[in-house]
């Protein structure tokens, strides 16, 4: 796949249930410290470039420090929603528009804080033959999934946007902050 930020080899797996991709430039077989991003499908952002997250500039952040490094992956995760879907997203918006967190606004709504799992992500980087990987996020519910499903990780590499007048994404770093994602509190 051709994209603004080089060639990725797209490798796609199904678990029986849902779809995942993995986007692989270089070698990554047998390859340690290999610069890795999770990152979970986000309609809002992606298709419909919603200003209220920054997934999309962090898919671009990961994919501009992989073409640099020339070697590495992003493994697309059908997790919408913090795993919830869509619709879970859709009805969180009117806790949230009432001053509700993300968090408080889905436990509010019945749903957990954070559905994501990331054990297919491990089986797609075992898969793959990747030894030990630098994974590309500030949150720390990714490392210690992957830590828990057998991954080794090297090191982390934060992925945070300076939010400039954007008052939602200041308020949604301020959330993560006290999850304990690593993101400057200049930018909250």
């Amino acid at each position: 796949m051709h994209t603004r930020f080089g060639t990725f080899q797209e490798v796609l797996y199904y678990d029986g249930q849902q779809e995942s991709i993995a986007l692989v430039m270089g070698q990554v077989a047998q390859g340690q410290d290999i610069f890795c991003r999770l990152h979970s499908q986000c309609l809002a952002a992606h298709l419909f470039n919603s200003l209220e997250c920054d997934c999309r500039e962090q898919m671009a952040l990961a994919q501009s420090l992989i073409e640099q490094h020339g070697c590495g992956l992003v493994i697309w995760l059908n997790q919408e929603g913090r795993g919830h879907g869509h619709l879970a997203l859709m009805r969180s918006r009117a806790p949230q528009a009432q001053g509700w967190s993300q968090t408080e606004a889905y436990r509010r709504l019945g749903y957990t804080a954070d559905a994501r799992q990331y054990t297919s992500a491990a089986a797609i980087l075992r898969d793959l033959g990747v030894r030990s990987i630098r994974l590309l996020t500030n949150n720390p519910q990714k490392v210690e999934g992957l830590q828990a499903a057998g991954i080794p990780i090297a090191g982390t590499q934060p992925l945070a946007v300076d939010p400039g007048t954007n008052a939602r994404l200041r308020r949604r770093y301020a959330e993560k902050r006290q999850q304990g994602h690593r993101i400057p509190s200049e930018y909250t």
